[in-house]
């Protein structure tokens, strides 16, 4: 078995589809085929159920996919710090990342590696907290945003406090408010943001009792500030999404002064590439006058 064969069947595993996971590593659909089949004879059990719907992992195949990412995590580790030793800085930083980071932080944190650091490549996975959490426990990524953990198998980070605001559009009696009480939230539809994992709205609400009446669950933020531009609903969303709001939509700051808190989680043991994007990170947040209004943690 090879590293080669390892390093296919986790990108077929990653991509879900055998064509699109050879257009990436430059091999033909055929090559990762053989590939996969190759590795299949080799463990003696099959790794990947094939039909029309797509291709899905046995069971057996999800167990030795944990294990060979290890494997291929061993292997990044050992070129990153014989580059370290020999004075060149190079690697692939894995992150993963939610939609509100992926816009408004990502694209400046990249041109800053690409500027400074040429040699490591940042490969970014979006989704939701749970589903970023879960690929930081598979291993598919080396470090992932999230709004806080009760995870021990790695380490997480608070950077920032995001401020949680309700979101009226003009036809909403609370309109014309400098603050809304978020007992308040029970007088009109409600429109919930759906992503699994620790659902800072939901939070908030249980924490203060309120039992909002629940119009519509979106998981697409920009989705939820439409449905409030059109009346049909308010919403609670962080003050990251919300620098611009269409006409005739307000985002009013909670009396009880609500905040999710994010962060940076990272395996226990951090690659040379992977320490440096935190640097270039709390550098940036640090000096970043875009991001003074967002009160963060200086604790890494």
């Amino acid at each position: 078995m090879s590293l080669l064969k390892y390093e296919i069947f986790n990108k077929v595993a990653e991509i879900g589809s055998f064509t699109r996971a050879g257009e990436i590593l430059g091999l033909t659909q055929s090559a990762v085929s053989h590939a996969v089949s190759s590795l299949e004879k080799e463990l003696g059990f099959p790794l990947i159920h094939r039909s029309k719907s797509g291709l899905k992992l046995t069971n057996d195949g999800q167990t030795i996919l944990n294990a060979m990412r290890q494997v291929l995590q061993a292997e990044e580790l050992l070129k990153q710090e014989a580059a370290n030793i020999n004075g060149v800085t190079s690697g692939t930083v894995k992150i993963g990342t939610f939609s509100s980071i992926s816009s408004k932080w990502m694209p400046i944190l990249i041109k800053k590696m690409e500027q400074n650091y040429p040699g490591i490549r940042i490969e970014l996975r979006e989704g939701d907290y749970y589903e970023i959490e879960q690929m930081l426990i598979d291993g598919e990524i080396d470090c992932g945003f999230l709004n806080g953990t009760y995870s021990n198998q790695f380490h997480f980070k608070p950077l920032f406090r995001d401020r949680l605001l309700c979101i009226v559009s003009s036809s909403s009696p609370l309109y014309l408010k400098e603050s809304i009480d978020i007992e308040e939230v029970e007088l009109e539809p409600f429109i919930l943001t759906s992503y699994s994992g620790m659902n800072d709205v939901m939070t908030i609400l249980e924490l203060n009792n309120v039992k909002p009446t629940i119009r519509f669950e979106l998981y697409d933020e920009t989705g939820i500030v439409s449905m409030v531009e059109h009346g049909l609903g308010i919403s609670i969303l962080p003050e990251l999404v919300l620098k611009t709001l269409p006409p005739k939509v307000r985002a009013i700051p909670l009396k009880q002064n609500c905040y999710r808190t994010i962060g940076l989680a990272t395996k226990q043991k951090l690659s040379p590439a992977t320490k440096i994007f935190i640097e270039v990170l709390m550098k940036w947040l640090s000096s970043n006058e875009k991001t003074s209004q967002i009160e963060y943690t200086k604790e890494i």
